[in-house]
């Protein structure tokens, strides 16, 4: 799989009695393979190359907000105790597209975490790209939280999905 000339990042927010010296994060997904014929999509993402980029303050990204040893042990978490990519390293999605005017809804199956649940995207098409986000519950897929210091320091049940892909055809 080649990284393509695309953007997908993941929003994570955090939550807990200790939230205040916890992060909202931003992670940048290296590789993936998206195509569309124009009706049905196909899109593979590479979880190994998630990696965080920075910590989010008031909407904007600090890429200098964390140390190199507080980043390798997110990655890390991220990983092994989050998407247990060792088990599963790919998501997979397949869907199916109802184009309108410049705004399209992407209706299809994501698996995540060897589980496969619907999901439906809002995309925006301009350019040759789509763009777009999307709220994702990982629980829905099996994927508990991340938690330290007993649940004092967690992330929220969901995140979001942001992407800016150019339209690569099947």
């Amino acid at each position: 799989m080649k990284p393509v000339a695309g953007r997908i990042e993941v929003l994570t927010f955090k939550q807990g009695l200790l939230s205040k010296v916890a992060h909202d994060l931003l992670l940048e997904l290296r590789r993936f393979d998206l195509r569309t014929d124009g009706k049905r999509v196909e899109g593979t993402f590479l979880l190994t190359s998630l990696s965080v980029e920075g910590v989010m303050r008031s909407g904007v990204l600090d890429a200098h907000g964390l140390s190199e040893s507080d980043r390798h042990d997110i990655n890390g978490n991220v990983q092994k105790k989050v998407l247990h990519t060792d088990d599963f390293p790919e998501a997979q999605f397949v869907g199916e597209v109802a184009r309108g005017a410049g705004r399209h809804s992407v209706t299809g199956r994501l698996v995540l975490a060897g589980k496969t649940q619907d999901l439906s995207v809002g995309v925006r098409e301009a350019d040759g790209r789509w763009r777009g986000e999307v709220e994702l519950v990982p629980s829905r897929w099996g994927i508990q939280p991340f938690k330290a210091l007993l649940g004092a320091i967690k992330l929220e049940d969901r995140v979001v999905v942001r992407f800016d892909c150019p339209v690569v055809e099947l």
